[in-house]
């Protein structure tokens, strides 16, 4: 896929009717031959739109105007560049812990958790948000997390959560002003609501800061999912995080050799290759949620939408 391709992709699949202003500027960056010249100079991984809009956002840059987003660009491009080598896109979206949760709330409790790109840690807290799907709402706390749901019987119970843990390569701080401007920045301009439960999700987060270890996810995943405590099941889980590493196929290997039980909402590409999958409920990108390896629904990126295809795990 080129360049130009991956902002045609984003702008017609992940940005349409979700961001308009990343959808046009997405569709023009594929048909600028100066900026696309600029990202074919960074490797594969950084050349992402997500990536760039969020760091021209951290910048200070516009993101309303195409043509203003343009000059900016090109004139900060020395700036942009450096950010984008030395960022990721740390994405701690707290609404795709409902799409978790069904899962987790099946499992024998209780559950030591294990994040693996855990970001700033804002997933490993599913017991302590509430959910509402459709009618029904499950949990008291805050923020409030909407995921419209089609297929299954949402869960009537929160996990109980004795152990928590991130592993990341670059661990975000929520008490770090930088960290917590960064996370800002790649929420998408229009998307208020998820600021709004960031900042909540964060407060939790900063009441009980989660353990985050700095380390690789394929070599030091056994040692630290070794330190869960044994009277618990471990779950170690992912969300949108294989297509930044090197090799998923070695992280994949590692994964299925630990104990207890492993999730992932990832592109199907990913985690089920091989696999027949019915189709998804639209063109728009989905993920699909998987339990050791067997998908089960197919998941909006930011846990807006589940839709339930596999077996009744209650």
């Amino acid at each position: 896929m080129t360049v130009a391709d991956q902002y045609l992709d984003f702008a017609a699949r992940e940005a349409r009717g979700v961001s308009p202003a990343y959808e046009r500027l997405a569709y023009h960056v594929a048909s600028d031959a100066d900026l696309l010249d600029r990202l074919a100079t960074l490797p594969t991984p950084k050349q992402q739109p997500n990536l760039l809009f969020a760091v021209v956002r951290l910048l200070g840059g516009p993101i309303g105007d195409p043509a203003e987003f343009r000059a900016f660009t090109l004139e900060r491009w020395d700036d942009i560049a450096a950010q984008m080598l030395a960022r990721a896109t740390q994405t701690n979206e707290a609404g795709r812990t409902a799409a978790l949760l069904p899962v987790l709330a099946s499992l024998p409790q209780p559950l030591a958790l294990l994040d693996v790109g855990a970001s700033a840690g804002l997933c490993l807290f599913p017991d302590r948000y509430a959910y509402r799907y459709g009618s029904r709402t499950v949990g008291a706390g805050t923020p409030l997390l909407d995921c419209t749901s089609r297929g299954f019987t949402p869960p009537t119970r929160l996990p109980r959560v004795v152990w928590r843990a991130g592993l990341d390569l670059n661990p975000l701080d929520v008490t770090d002003p930088g960290d917590v401007a960064w996370l800002d920045a790649l929420i998408w301009p229009e998307h208020q609501h998820r600021r709004d439960r960031l900042r909540a999700a964060i407060e939790v987060a900063r009441k009980d800061p989660p353990r985050l270890v700095r380390g690789d996810a394929v070599t030091d995943l056994p040692a630290l999912a070794a330190q869960a405590p044994a009277t618990a099941t471990l779950v170690v889980y992912h969300t949108s995080m294989l297509y930044q590493l090197p090799d998923p196929q070695a992280f994949l290997d590692v994964v299925r050799g630990l104990p207890g039980h492993w999730v992932a909402v990832e592109s199907p590409a990913v985690v089920n290759a091989g696999r027949e999958l019915p189709p998804p409920p639209s063109a728009a990108l989905h993920n699909v949620l998987t339990l050791d390896g067997e998908p089960l629904a197919w998941v909006r990126g930011h846990g807006e939408a589940l839709t339930w295809f596999g077996k009744d795990i209650y």
